[in-house]
């Protein structure tokens, strides 16, 4: 981040296992999951407004400012600590939408995190991890700014320590709807929890994708052609994008030049905190 910027970054994640231990009585599923932080990211622009009105422009295609998550970020932090001061938003998206990396919730994190020091709101990291639950399961790893273990609806975390790591993300062209997955009766829901840490490469399994890979035949033959060059490949997320872990850079790249036509990727490093992770305590 350039100093004096209004630029602030949003980065992704993977999830390198993801279990459902069981359904719970409100509807949602109880998760164990690992959180890995990566390079790869959107910016969000972020500068303060005398007025109280939030801006977002330019728009996001497809996205009512009312849905967007940066807008209602902001707004929920505005809400909550009463500030009279606003804040005009936008975004450089380069996380893709949909892709089980979790964008639109490491932006809502980024707007948190950014405004509640722009505005002088002065609430402390577990007060906006707690905030940020309100707009959705995956915000509050962003906030909290580590490698986690999440358990519950992944919210609970517990930091982990992993080692350096390069990782190709494939980009199938598909859109994957997480409540029909979860809501699929296929999906296994009781999976017994894993004893985190230690971590290691290929321990576990991402429980949704049997279900996503039926229901997508795309993202299954993206991850079959990952797979038979990386065996522990697997989904993030729900989906859509699947990935591979690598202990060095070039590796990575080298696989991510013999992709078919067709396919898109890229490479990521690891991360071991969110680069705002100093803007809470």
């Amino acid at each position: 981040m350039t100093p004096g910027s209004d630029w602030f970054p949003a980065p992704g994640k993977l999830n390198l296992l993801l279990h459902v231990l069981g359904r719970r009585d409100d509807g949602y599923h109880d998760l164990q999951t690992v959180f890995r932080l990566i390079d790869r990211q959107d910016r969000v622009r972020i500068r303060v407004r005398k007025g109280g009105g939030i801006g977002f422009d330019p728009p996001l295609a497809g996205v009512a400012n009312e849905d967007n998550l940066c807008v209602r970020a902001a707004q929920l932090l505005q809400a909550e600590t009463r500030t009279t001061l606003g804040a005009d938003l936008s975004l450089d998206k380069q996380l893709p939408l949909g892709g089980g990396l979790g964008g639109g919730s490491s932006d809502a994190a980024t707007v948190l995190l950014v405004l509640n020091r722009l505005w002088g709101t002065g609430l402390t990291r577990a007060e906006l991890m707690q905030l940020s639950l309100r707009l959705g399961a995956d915000v509050p790893v962003f906030v909290y700014g580590r490698n986690a273990v999440g358990a519950g609806i992944g919210e609970r975390l517990t930091a982990l320590e992993l080692p350096e790591a390069w990782y190709l993300v494939l980009v199938p062209a598909e859109s994957v709807a997480t409540a029909a997955i979860f809501g699929d009766n296929a999906l296994t829901r009781n999976t017994k929890p894993l004893t985190i840490p230690p971590f290691f490469r290929g321990l576990g399994r991402n429980d949704l994708e049997a279900v996503v890979v039926r229901r997508h035949p795309l993202i299954g033959a993206h991850l079959n052609w990952l797979r038979t060059r990386r065996p522990d490949a697997r989904l993030t997320g729900s989906g859509a994008c699947v990935f591979a872990e690598f202990d060095g850079s070039a590796a990575a790249h080298a696989m991510l030049a013999e992709l078919p036509w067709g396919m898109r990727g890229f490479v990521a490093k690891g991360l071991g905190l969110h680069p705002l992770h100093d803007w809470a305590k």
